[in-house]
């Protein structure tokens, strides 16, 4: 099938998908679904490879998210019902003030970004939004948003994230210079992400019916109110839950980084610093600590934790099926076809770089595919265009931030943010693909002024 014609499938499936989602109110998982049947039928994938190929994208999206989501889910539910959360963030309240709880939030996940991948750290911190809004009195989305644009800058841009290692490892860009580059950078996003998002919240958006009674019976279940008549956890005891996971994460991200491969050292702080071991271990100790705090047995916690599962259902379904779409547009051959179609436009490398990567992010969802598809294309022309170290790592940040800009419908972490603040997809678009775009856009020019002053 021609470069054109391929192209125009990928431009219509996005349209039609938007249209049935927003237009027509078809349940996002149901349209994904739907869609993509739609453009492998369109793009002439064999008959046989079509069901397979959906069930690739599902199993390679939540063989992940799914126990990842599960787990953060129950973590979540046990502070929450313990007034754990609540008892947290009317303590950071008390001693930031309500003014300043956004910005300590934002400049909390910007470092807690860097050794734990974007989904688990927001799944994580999730609990700890819901309960500095609740106690502000304010949207979820007016804390949660800027918190979650800082975290997928740092995941695009700051090693060792795997797209960006990735990508350094195809094009041999300097993984110690892309670092100091991408964190320099990303520091000064923080502030524009709280200002952009701030902006966008000029306006209230409604909650999604399901959020809204979540978000609403925060802190004031049942099981909550119980939990109050006994003594809340500690400010301390709930911090470590938070932070034990993180840590352990850290470790095994250290391990990877400073040990060789093969080292036995490095095999067991990577199995303890895997994110699916972590948070089993903080949900272990979240049952005892907080458990025995609060006085409840077997059948009183079982019944906490299976309560913070159907919340996480829609989660993990939608997230999934944005995993088929990704896949089926990926496998037609619709990706491929872009950047070659972009790389036969002879613009500035580096620009050309940031466009390659933005529209393979928008055509197909995942920002490490973007960034290792990217970097494949390019690293015949940035090993012989005679760059140096730093302009290559310069490079490979552009592609990187490329990568960040307009997440929507096929993209998991844009249903992640979405379903757990509470907004529709209009108003997904209208806030968190805006705030992707503009931080992708602003880490590309800052990262373009340092090409023009090192050049």
């Amino acid at each position: 099938m021609s470069t054109l014609a391929l192209l125009g499938i990928g431009a219509g499936s996005i349209g039609l998908l938007l249209l049935l989602i927003i237009r027509w109110q078809v349940h996002a998982f149901v349209a994904m679904m739907l869609v993509s049947f739609l453009v492998a039928f369109a793009t002439g994938m064999p008959i046989g490879d079509i069901i397979s190929t959906l069930i690739a994208g599902m199993g390679g999206t939540l063989g992940s998210v799914a126990i990842l989501v599960a787990l953060g889910s129950m973590l979540g539910r046990m502070i929450e019902v313990s007034g754990g959360a609540a008892s947290l963030a009317n303590r950071f309240t008390q001693l930031l003030g309500p003014t300043r709880v956004p910005m300590a939030l934002t400049a909390a996940a910007l470092v807690l970004a860097i050794p734990v991948f974007f989904d688990v750290g927001f799944i994580i911190l999730v609990p700890i939004v819901y309960g500095f809004c609740k106690a502000a009195g304010v949207n979820p989305i007016k804390f949660g948003l800027p918190v979650a644009g800082i975290m997928l800058a740092a995941h695009v841009v700051v090693p060792p994230h795997p797209g960006i290692v990735g990508g350094a490892a195809i094009v041999k860009g300097d993984i110690g210079w892309i670092t100091i580059i991408g964190l320099a950078i990303c520091i000064p996003l923080a502030a524009l992400s709280q200002v952009v998002a701030g902006w966008l919240n000029r306006k209230g958006y409604p909650m999604l019916p399901t959020t809204a009674e979540q978000f609403a019976a925060f802190g004031n279940s049942e099981d909550s109110k119980t939990s109050k008549a006994s003594a809340a956890p500690s400010v301390g005891t709930i911090m470590a839950l938070i932070l034990i996971p993180l840590a352990l994460i850290m470790a095994g991200t250290t391990g990877a980084t400073l040990l060789p491969k093969g080292d036995n050292l490095r095999n067991v702080l990577g199995f303890i610093g895997s994110p699916i071991f972590a948070l089993m271990v903080a949900v272990g100790l979240a049952m005892f600590l907080l458990g025995r705090n609060q006085g409840w047995n077997r059948e009183r916690t079982n019944a906490i934790m299976e309560s913070a599962l159907p919340p996480a259902a829609t989660v993990i379904l939608v997230t999934g099926a944005g995993g088929v779409f990704a896949k089926v547009l990926t496998a037609s051959g619709i990706g491929a076809a872009l950047s070659q179609s972009l790389t036969a436009t002879h613009l500035p490398l580096i620009l050309l770089a940031f466009i390659i990567s933005l529209a393979l992010r928008a055509a197909q969802g995942s920002a490490t595919v973007a960034i290792i598809t990217t970097c494949g294309l390019l690293a015949d022309a940035m090993a012989g265009g005679g760059y140096s170290p730093l302009q290559v790592a310069l490079l490979t940040v552009a592609i990187g931030f490329g990568s960040l800009g307009l997440s929507h419908v096929n993209d998991s972490g844009f249903w992640i943010v979405t379903r757990y603040l509470g907004l529709s997809v209009g108003d997904g678009l209208r806030t968190w693909t805006v705030l992707t775009t503009v931080l992708g856009l602003a880490g590309f020019a800052l990262t373009a002024l340092l090409w023009v002053l090192v050049a």
